[in-house]
C-alpha cells in the first residue's frame, strides 16, 4: 500500500500540527491491517497506518493489539524492521513525554554531553510539559533528571538547564528586568546569575518586550552582547534560549536543515501535533527550499515515506 500524503488544502483548518486525529478511525481494522502487514513484511501499509493517526491513536491501537493478538506491538514492530525506519516508527510509538525523556537521555548517554540537544528540548517546552518529561524520566531510567543534568554539566550551564527544568513563570516589570539585565554586563566579568533568573522564570511574552528594550538600549542584537560578554556552553545556552523564545521555529528549522537524521526525528515526531506547520513555514524561508523537498533529497526509501507522512505536504 503506498503512503497517503495530502496538499496544502487538505491541512486541518486552525492547527499548527500535521498529524492529527485520523476521522475515520476504527482501532480494530488498523489491528488487523497491521497485523496482516507484518506477517507479509508490508512495510507501506505499517508506515501509512502510523503516520497518519495522532499519538493518542497509535497508543489506542498498541492497546487493541495486545488484546487482540496477546502480542507486544512494539516487540512485533521490532521483528519487521530495522535501521533508521524501526527507529522512527518505534519514535512514533512512544508517549510524547516518554521520547522527551528518551532524547533527554540520549543527549546525556556516552563519553560526551549533547548540550545543545538539553536547550533545544528545555527551551521548547512549557513547564507543564516538562513536569510531565521529569516523570516520564524518572518512571523510564529510574533516575532523577535533575540529578543527571547536573552531574552531565557544569558552572553557569548547570544552573541554566536546572533553572529551565523548573522554569516559572514569576511576574515583573519589564523595565525592572531590563534594567538589571543591563547592569549584570556593567562589570569587567557579565554577571550569569541575573539572565538564569529572569530567563527562566518569565512568560514568553514578557520576555520578549525585555530583549527588545535591551536591545534598544545596547544598541545591537542580543546575541551578539551574549557573545562579546559569555564564554562556552553558558552562552551556547543563553543564545540557544533568547533564539527560542524570539523565534521557536525559526531555531528548529535551523536544527533541520543540518538534515542530520537523529535531529530530524527528534524535532519532526515531537512536534507534528504541535507546530511542525510553522518550522515547515521557517524552513522554507530560511532555506529556500520546503521540508518536503529538502527530505527527498536526503532519505530514501521507506524511511523516507514515513517522514513525508509526519511532514505531510509541500509548501
Amino acid at each position: 500500500m503506498e503512503p497517503i500524503h495530502y496538499s496544502s488544502n487538505d491541512m486541518w483548518w486552525g492547527t499548527l500540527g500535521t498529524v492529527r486525529p485520523f476521522s475515520n478511525f476504527h482501532p480494530d481494522q488498523d489491528v488487523m491491517e497491521i497485523h496482516n502487514a507484518l506477517d507479509r513484511k508490508d512495510v507501506g501499509t505499517l508506515v501509512n497506518i502510523l503516520t497518519n493517526r495522532n499519538n493518542a491513536q497509535r497508543q489506542v491501537i498498541a492497546a487493541e493489539y495486545k488484546q487482540t493478538t496477546n502480542k507486544d506491538l512494539i516487540a512485533s514492530l521490532k521483528k519487521a524492521l530495522s535501521g533508521d525506519l524501526e527507529d522512527l516508527l518505534l519514535d512514533l510509538m512512544m508517549l510524547p513525554e516518554h521520547f522527551d525523556a528518551q532524547r533527554l537521555q540520549d543527549a546525556m548517554a556516552g563519553l560526551g554531553t549533547d548540550e545543545e540537544g538539553l536547550m533545544e528540548i528545555l527551551s521548547t517546552r512549557s513547564r507543564e510539559q516538562l513536569q510531565h518529561i521529569n516523570n516520564a524520566f524518572q518512571q523510564r531510567f529510574k533516575k532523577d533528571l535533575e540529578k543527571e543534568l547536573r552531574g552531565e554539566t557544569s558552572g553557569d550551564f548547570a544552573k541554566l538547564v536546572v533553572a529551565l527544568l523548573k522554569k516559572a513563570d514569576s511576574p515583573a516589570l519589564v523595565q525592572k528586568d531590563v534594567e538589571a539585565l543591563a547592569a549584570s554586563l556593567s562589570g569587567k566579568k557579565a554577571n550569569a546569575a541575573p539572565w538564569i533568573e529572569i530567563m527562566t522564570s518569565r512568560n514568553s511574552a514578557h520576555l520578549n518586550n525585555v530583549l527588545m528594550e535591551l536591545e534598544l538600549q545596547l544598541g545591537q542584537p542580543v546575541e551578539q552582547t551574549l557573545e562579546k560578554r559569555f564564554s562556552g556552553d553558558f552562552q551556547m545556552g543563553l543564545k540557544v534560549l533568547v533564539q527560542c523564545i524570539q523565534s521557536p521555529e525559526v531555531y528548529l528549522a535551523k536544527r533541520l536543515s543540518t538534515m542530520k537524521t537523529s535531529m530530524v526525528h527528534g524535532i519532526m515526531v515531537s512536534h507534528c501535533e504541535e507546530d511542525l506547520l510553522c518550522i515547515r513555514a521557517a524552513f522554507l524561508k530560511l532555506t529556500g527550499n520546503s521540508l518536503y523537498s529538502a527530505l527527498q533529497k536526503h532519505f530514501k526509501g521507506e524511511h523516507l515515506q514515513a517522514l513525508l507522512g509526519i511532514c505531510r505536504s509541500e509548501d
